[in-house]
């Protein structure tokens, strides 16, 4: 994950949460009062966002002081020591909410990756995201589904083409729309064509796309429409794909199965933040 791009989020994200001050922790603690805080898992999962804890509160003061206990792709266990936090108190609970609700959603988003992974249970098909991300948060949720042993799909519409049934409508046929792209693109930018019938898959075959999606199709139509496809081209499996039936499509020789889910509507981690008793702070 580049640290330049996530410190430039982390600004925006405490702009919007603090504004010109946070009236409650500024007025509260004089500066420089020293003080505590703990992240503790309170359900098992997959750890994503480590870097958050500690570029977000560099960010808010480098004199913080910051232990991780884990790392990026350990299992959690509920109650386990996440990291431990000590310096000035306000700028402690400045970045605490901001801070924990991304090290939530990362950590969901690990978490139901790797289950995914582990329902596919296949040595050649792979799981990978789609662009249905939060806005603002598609390097983050991206690197989480890494994290949890999942693979990225394009990053955005500048980096690979997706011929979609619309894009396919208006140019008037998929062979029609390669030939048209092939002519402006450079040679590192691959094109993917969404088909949906077996006439589709051969026009894309012909055409030397170089990976086909299989949209919204059983696992036993993926396996035939495997067959057709040349081991050149690169094919993958979308569109409404739910966690119990990804052993079937793992079975189906495609190569990729892209689930939206992942990023569009994953449930945080339950992770919380606390601040020690004065007895375990005494006896460290």
């Amino acid at each position: 994950m580049n640290r330049l791009m996530l410190r430039r989020s982390l600004e925006e994200f405490f702009i919007e949460d603090i504004g010109e001050r946070d009236v409650t922790s500024d007025l509260l603690f004089d500066p420089g009062t020293p003080g505590e805080i703990q992240f503790l898992a309170k359900q098992d999962g997959v750890l994503c966002g480590t870097a958050v804890i500690q570029e977000g509160y560099k960010l808010l003061n480098e004199a913080i002081e910051i232990n991780l206990f884990l790392k990026d792709g350990d299992r959690l266990a509920a109650g386990d020591l996440i990291a431990r936090v000590r310096g000035d108190m306000a700028a402690l609970l400045k970045g605490e909410r901001v801070i924990l609700n991304l090290l939530q959603r990362m950590s969901g988003i690990a978490t139901l990756t790797q289950q995914a992974v582990r329902n596919l249970n296949s040595s050649h098909t792979r799981i990978c995201d789609t662009r249905k991300t939060t806005p603002g948060l598609r390097m983050l949720e991206k690197y989480a589904v890494r994290t949890g042993g999942g693979f990225n799909h394009r990053n955005g519409l500048y980096d690979a083409v997706m011929l979609k049934d619309n894009h396919i409508a208006f140019a008037g046929s998929i062979t029609a729309a390669v030939k048209r792209l092939r002519t402006e693109l450079g040679h590192m930018v691959k094109i993917e064509v969404e088909t949906e019938t077996q006439e589709q898959v051969l026009e894309a075959v012909e055409a030397k796309v170089d990976c086909i999606m299989f949209d919204n199709r059983t696992p036993e139509e993926i396996a035939k429409f495997v067959e057709l496809v040349p081991e050149s081209i690169t094919t993958e499996a979308s569109g409404g794909i739910e966690l119990d039936q990804l052993e079937l499509y793992g079975g189906s020789g495609v190569d990729y199965v892209s689930m939206g889910c992942l990023t569009h509507s994953v449930k945080a981690l339950d992770i919380s933040v606390k601040v020690p008793s004065l007895e375990r702070t005494a006896a460290k």
